[in-house]
């Protein structure tokens, strides 16, 4: 789209300026979060409380009965591949995730000392992918089916966690996809057992997700039935059922650009491997998947690869765990999706500036509901740039998996400071109520957009302090054409019709730019610059204007889910008496 925008003007030495003086945004979006603060209500805890007490009653064992299964109809091929690390502790008999190492001779699949995270894996099963990537039939049969009759003899029996709707869905489908390496015993009660589990779990799964509310959760247990109707003997007529719940599910969850309820680039992934997953469902049988299927694709692949940075990852948004690229990049290619790319996107509420060498994704949207998103961020207006493969400018991270994180660090992660943003009064932009969720803050974020030959202009604003301070934050952007320049203003003004939390005070603020791994840090003696050296000897040269920058610690998490010692760049100021204040910077690469 080509504007009347003018470019900036070439900026003296250390002064980046940056718009045409005065010019006023032409509001082209404003993106709301309606009700954002209110999460599960008390009423709706009761009722699924009574509906897991009446899940342990005689009646409910009575309404599991049914056909005996004699053999599978199919065997679905797992479309995504294992990790072979993770596979080859396994087979050397250690069931290792999410910090906790068990032995798999003795596991305790419900171990009250064991993190949530693993024993959620654990019991899901998920980690005969891993296996599988290692081990053949024998030697991975004589691994993984002592731990199905472990399991079987613990957890036959509804179990809160064990028969988690989600939880049980993904443990039928790994059961399946891998069924010649828990069904190759010649023991035919062991085999009936195996059998008639998954029989059971599809009845169960029948009754309860009807109770689940909206989110991933009701899609996985959707796509969970649909596995079921396909390839267990007896679970055919509830295909259809299964087919209407897995659209509806994914329609509350997928909104139409793409994006997700609560904003994760993680979910948008795990959604799409289990359209995968349930497409080679439908292919082990010879039909056609329906159309939900492939709509899903053609919305999730899009906006996922619209947030994937330089190094074929995603930033860390909204509590987004750890992704190593090649898992992305797989899942995109066997969706047979192949989106254009583009020099400048708009999905979910992130902004793509893409120019040269230089990507850049900014969260440009409030935060997601309460409901939405338990481990939402406060991080509205943070953007991440990467240059080539090289990341630059990061948030710090954001989920305990697949390696635990102390409380207070994890908490620290969702904080306004721990994101590349402006930060008021050491407060965040959207508060982190006690039980975690997101309660009030920004409720508005307003997108203005302009494109040229020059390069590209966005211009940003929300009311995250608003009702705290009186202020708006407003962060101004300018990249020009060869990525090489990128300019930007960040400015705390006064809302109209507000007064300021006391007349004539001031507050003081940060602008934080945190630093990618391995990034080589030289502040300049003056305290209005630094120079940032890449690990490929690239550099790029920092400077502001309206305080001083000066070099501090952070920390990001890998991909690997581990914190790794970063640095920060922070430059610090105080608003005037009228709650105004303006930081102008900048970030230049150097030579090519």
């Amino acid at each position: 789209m080509t504007t009347e925008a003018k470019p900036p003007p070439d900026a003296p030495p250390g002064e980046p300026d940056l718009f045409t003086p005065n010019a006023e945004p032409t509001p082209s979006e404003r993106l709301v979060r309606v009700d954002g603060d209110k999460g599960v209500s008390l009423a709706e805890r009761v009722t699924a409380g009574l509906h897991r007490l009446s899940y342990r009653t005689a009646l409910h064992r009575i309404r599991l009965r049914g056909r005996f299964p004699l053999k599978l109809l199919a065997v679905p091929a797992d479309p995504v591949p294992g990790d072979v690390a993770a596979g080859e502790r396994i087979v050397r008999g250690r069931l290792a995730f999410a910090g906790h190492n068990a032995p798999a001779k003795t596991v305790h699949f419900a171990d009250p000392g064991a993190p949530a995270a693993w024993r959620d894996w654990a019991h899901s099963f998920v980690w005969l992918r891993d296996l599988a990537a290692v081990a053949d039939r024998r030697t991975g049969s004589a691994v993984a089916e002592p731990l199905v009759a472990r399991w079987l003899a613990d957890h036959n029996d509804f179990n809160a966690t064990a028969w988690r709707p989600d939880l049980l869905a993904l443990r039928l489908m790994f059961w399946t996809a891998y069924a010649p390496y828990i069904l190759s015993s010649p023991d035919l009660v062991y085999r009936s057992a195996v059998l008639n589990a998954l029989a059971r779990w599809a009845r169960h799964l029948d009754r309860a997700i009807d109770r689940l509310p909206e989110g991933p959760a009701r899609v996985t247990a959707a796509a969970g039935l649909i596995v079921a109707g396909l390839v267990i003997p007896g679970v055919e007529a509830r295909l259809a059922r299964a087919e209407t719940l897995f659209e509806r599910a994914l329609d509350a969850v997928v909104l139409p650009d793409g994006a997700t309820a609560d904003r994760s680039p993680i979910t948008q992934l795990e959604l799409l491997e289990l359209l995968l997953f349930v497409q080679s469902t439908y292919a082990a049988r010879g039909r056609k998947p329906p159309a939900a299927v492939l709509a899903g694709f053609e919305r999730l692949v899009p906006a996922l690869k619209s947030i994937v940075m330089g190094d074929g990852g995603v930033g860390a948004w909204h509590g987004g765990a750890a992704a190593k690229p090649g898992r992305i990049d797989h899942a995109m290619a066997r969706s047979g999706i192949m989106p254009r790319p583009s020099r400048s996107t708009s999905f979910g509420g992130y902004q793509r500036l893409s120019a040269g060498k230089t990507l850049i994704v900014v969260d440009a949207a409030p935060p997601p509901q309460a409901r939405a998103a338990a481990g939402a961020h406060a991080g509205t207006l943070a953007f991440e740039l990467s240059d080539g493969a090289s990341r630059l400018i990061v948030n710090c991270g954001g989920s305990s998996v697949p390696l635990p994180l102390p409380v207070a660090l994890a908490a620290a992660l969702r904080t306004t400071s721990a994101h590349s943003t402006l930060v008021l009064a050491d407060s965040n932009s959207t508060r982190i109520r006690p039980d975690g969720a997101l309660g009030r803050g920004v409720e508005e974020v307003v997108v203005n957009r302009q494109e040229s030959e020059e390069g590209i202009w966005l211009d940003l604003a929300h009311d995250g302090y608003v009702r705290r301070f009186g202020v708006h934050h407003r962060r101004r952007l300018f990249l020009s054409a060869n990525g090489s320049d990128l300019r930007g203003e960040d400015i705390i003004e006064p809302a109209p019709g507000r007064r300021l939390r006391r007349r004539g005070a001031r507050a003081a603020f940060d602008v934080r730019f945190h630093l990618g791994p391995g990034i080589e840090v030289t502040p300049t003696a003056d305290g209005q610059a630094a120079l940032l050296k890449l690990t490929d000897g690239r550099v790029w040269q920092v400077r502001a204007r309206g305080g001083p920058l000066t070099v501090d610690e952070s920390v990001w998490i890998d991909h690997d889910g581990a914190p790794r010692t970063t640095r920060q760049l922070v430059i610090s100021g105080t608003t005037t008496a009228t709650g105004a204040a303006s930081i102008n910077w900048s970030f230049k690469r150097a030579g090519r």
